[in-house]
């Protein structure tokens, strides 16, 4: 009987820990994962940055910051997340094309906010880049990673909330003067120019 009850204490433990942070997925279907993780309000967060803040997942490790560049890493993956602050105050629209030759690639619409994902492969490697709620996160992973990958960055951009007023009186101080350069570390394949390029930048901060 004291073994039920422990049992039974254990598990009610368990869903305790993670009933408030976790939801059940089908993460087999990106599609699935991408519409069930952004349709939630979720206003949980563990992290915050300059003007913004937003939440980690479990699993995911956060490692270092660069103005508004963040790298996290998670089961041998490297995320670069980007949140992009200028585009949030003036309320810029996401623009992308959806991507015929790519592997995936989606324009997204939801809670009112837009973004895409697009996954291009690249020498047996895919290259995820994940746009939503002015910030996005690349991420270049195997195949069997990338659902798992999408999970992750689903709950990271759906959770981004910025604080209007530090943003608004950084603009006034010119904080983010120069900062677009920053901005082109994260740019699409097709604008650099050559995936090469692209590869190289991931090798460079992965070896940092």
């Amino acid at each position: 009987m004291k073994k039920v009850i422990l049992l039974l204490i254990s598990i009610s433990c368990i869903f305790f820990v993670t009933g408030c942070t976790a939801v059940r997925i089908d993460t087999s279907s990106i599609d699935n994962t991408i519409n069930v993780v952004l349709s939630k309000q979720n206003t949980l967060y563990n992290h915050v940055g300059k003007g913004y803040k937003y939440y980690i997942p479990r699993g995911v490790i956060y490692i270092d910051t660069d103005e508004f560049n963040e790298k996290l890493y998670s089961n041998g993956n490297y995320y670069y997340l980007y949140i992009d602050a200028i585009s949030y105050y003036y309320q810029k629209e996401t623009e992308y094309k959806e991507n015929p030759n790519a592997y995936y690639s989606r324009v997204i619409k939801v809670n009112d906010k837009d973004g895409y994902v697009e996954i291009l492969e690249q020498d047996s490697k895919y290259l995820i880049k994940f746009s939503y709620n002015y910030a996005r996160i690349e991420s270049l992973v195997d195949k069997d990673d990338i659902n798992d990958v999408i999970l992750n960055a689903s709950y990271i951009l759906s959770t981004v909330k910025f604080n209007h007023n530090v943003v608004k009186i950084m603009l006034d101080d010119e904080y983010f003067t120069n900062k677009e350069e920053k901005y082109d570390l994260f740019n699409s394949v097709e604008e650099n120019g050559a995936s090469s390029n692209n590869n190289n930048n991931y090798v460079e901060a992965e070896n940092k």
